[in-house]
């Protein structure tokens, strides 16, 4: 690593310590006050990185390199960890979870690391169960993914895509049986439709999250359009006729 690497680092370590001494805020901030702060922070990179706003993307990153040395301060203030061993941690973690690396290990392809590292994870203490490292708090598309991937990973899967269309074509048959009939089970059966969407979408390298926001970005974008014109109308979007709406989303969506 070149120095200007390092002195930057250090330098965000030194301000890190300032800021702790001597700033009312951060002096009095905890674990539990900043975990909701990280959880925005984490969403703001991710919203800069859909939008490929690599300007935005850079600052968000930095945003959360704070919110890390601001956890590791604290860590060494209750004696519990410091910044040196967070690093060693994960440095240590990588290096054995990529023998293919820096070991005797073999993988050709992304999926072969993949399905080593999950392996590997399995052997290690406290990794008993394979979907164990999945937090429960995860959004659930993003959490089916993750399951998905971690079951793929010890040979728990498909064999090809086709398969997995036609297990989505099933449960598609069994939600509209389930919606023709009116019964309690269509929430679960609907449930079961995502989850063999999401499962396709993982074979053909899609990932699902970012396809949904995608989604709901063109929309919010077509329907402020109708707004718009609707204002230079004089009108409100609810005093229009779904003709109406429909006609204008249709040039929004040519724009």
């Amino acid at each position: 690593m070149n120095d200007s690497r390092l002195q930057a680092f250090k330098h965000l370590l030194d301000i890190m310590d300032e800021l702790r001494e001597k700033c009312p805020w951060d002096s009095k901030q905890t674990f539990d006050s900043l975990r909701y702060l990280t959880i925005e922070e984490t969403y703001e990179l991710s919203d800069a990185i859909i939008s490929k706003n690599y300007d935005e993307i850079r600052k968000e990153l930095g945003d959360l390199m704070l919110h890390l040395v601001f956890y590791a301060k604290i860590g060494e203030e209750e004696k519990k960890f410091d910044i040196e061993s967070v690093l060693e941690g994960i440095c240590t973690k990588l290096i054995r979870r990529h023998p293919h690396v820096f070991g005797t290990g073999n993988a050709e392809t992304a999926e072969d690391v993949r399905n080593n590292w999950e392996k590997i994870k399995l052997t290690e203490k406290g990794n008993r169960s394979v979907l164990g490292g999945v937090p429960n708090a995860l959004p659930a598309m993003v959490k089916a993914y993750r399951i998905q991937e971690k079951a793929q990973g010890v040979g728990f899967d498909w064999e090809n895509r086709e398969q997995v269309w036609d297990k989505v074509r099933e449960e598609m048959e069994e939600f509209h049986t389930e919606i023709e009939n009116d019964t309690a089970n269509k929430e679960e059966e609907f449930g079961d439709l995502l989850f063999a969407l999401i499962n396709y979408a993982r074979f053909i390298n899609v990932n699902p999250e970012d396809a949904l926001e995608k989604c709901n970005r063109k929309f919010i974008s077509r329907f402020q359009y109708i707004e718009k014109k609707a204002a230079e109308q004089g009108k409100s979007v609810a005093d229009m006729s779904l003709e109406e709406m429909e006609k204008l989303w249709q040039e929004a969506k040519g724009k």
